[in-house]
């Protein structure tokens, strides 16, 4: 599979949520929600987008406490957390390590903010909520919280924070479109409309399964001869292609009417 990266509507959604940023009225309103069922592209594209711009990316942790948090984020930017003595300390550490970075960024004209991915782990720690959100003020740093359903609500019990995040954008299933983008862009093999077609049905529009079929259409296409109209649907007749989200139970490929 290539190792390319296809931009969706997702993506480009996500990408207009940092845009309107630039755009807002109120400057500490620098609060980016992503949410989202799993499997629909959001760590990918996330992660993406940290790699592109020298962003600082965190997963959250079910066990995290403040001190935990600070912890970790303290080896995200490079710094020893035990070698400083003191939440205090620790804390103001970080926002000395972030203020640079944002220096540095805004200097090359570029955008630097920071994510935390599974953010639903730590949504109802008021303690680590607060952490964040004093972060976030610092240089109106953007801040990308990234959950599934039930981050936007949590989000309502601290009226300081949701008020800071009025931009927020939830990963919907892909469209027939972005799934014939996706499988056009990371097939090694070329593939048929018919079977593209079939794909976008059998996932549901969840890139996890989209990439799941990939990697078995690509392993029954080595083995053919092809022309350019790519693997089809009666090519693969009978063939498992992927695993059925909610049961795990295989997919096979039916035969072409």
């Amino acid at each position: 599979m290539k190792n390319t990266f296809v931009e969706t509507d997702n993506f480009r959604r996500f990408i207009g949520s940092l845009k309107a940023l630039d755009e807002r009225g109120a400057e500490e309103a620098c609060i980016v929600v992503v949410d989202g069922k799993p499997g629909l592209g959001k760590t990918t594209t996330l992660s993406r987008w940290v790699a592109q711009t020298g962003s600082i990316y965190l997963r959250a942790q079910k066990g995290w406490d403040y001190s935990w948090f600070v912890q970790d984020l303290l080896t995200e930017l490079s710094v020893d957390p035990h070698s400083i003595r003191g939440r205090r300390d620790r804390f103001a550490r970080v926002l000395q390590e972030l203020e640079d970075r944002a220096d540095r960024a805004a200097l090359d004209d570029k955008v630097f903010g920071i994510v935390i991915d599974e953010c639903d782990m730590i949504s109802r720690r008021p303690e680590i909520m607060e952490a964040i959100r004093g972060i976030s003020d610092l240089k109106f740093l953007p801040t990308i919280l990234v959950g599934m359903g039930k981050l936007r609500d949590d989000l309502r019990r601290y009226p300081q924070i949701d008020s800071r995040a009025p931009n927020k954008v939830e990963f919907r299933p892909m469209t027939e479109r972005d799934t014939a983008a996706l499988i056009r862009g990371r097939s090694d093999v070329p593939v048929a409309d018919d079977l593209i077609n079939f794909v976008w049905r059998a996932s549901k529009g969840f890139s996890r399964e989209i990439l799941d079929a990939i990697k078995s259409i690509e392993r029954f296409g080595r083995r053919l001869d092809l022309d350019a109209g790519g693997v089809s649907l009666a090519d693969m007749a009978g063939q498992v292609i992927m695993a059925e989200r909610s049961s795990g139970k295989d997919i096979i490929v039916p035969e072409a009417k």
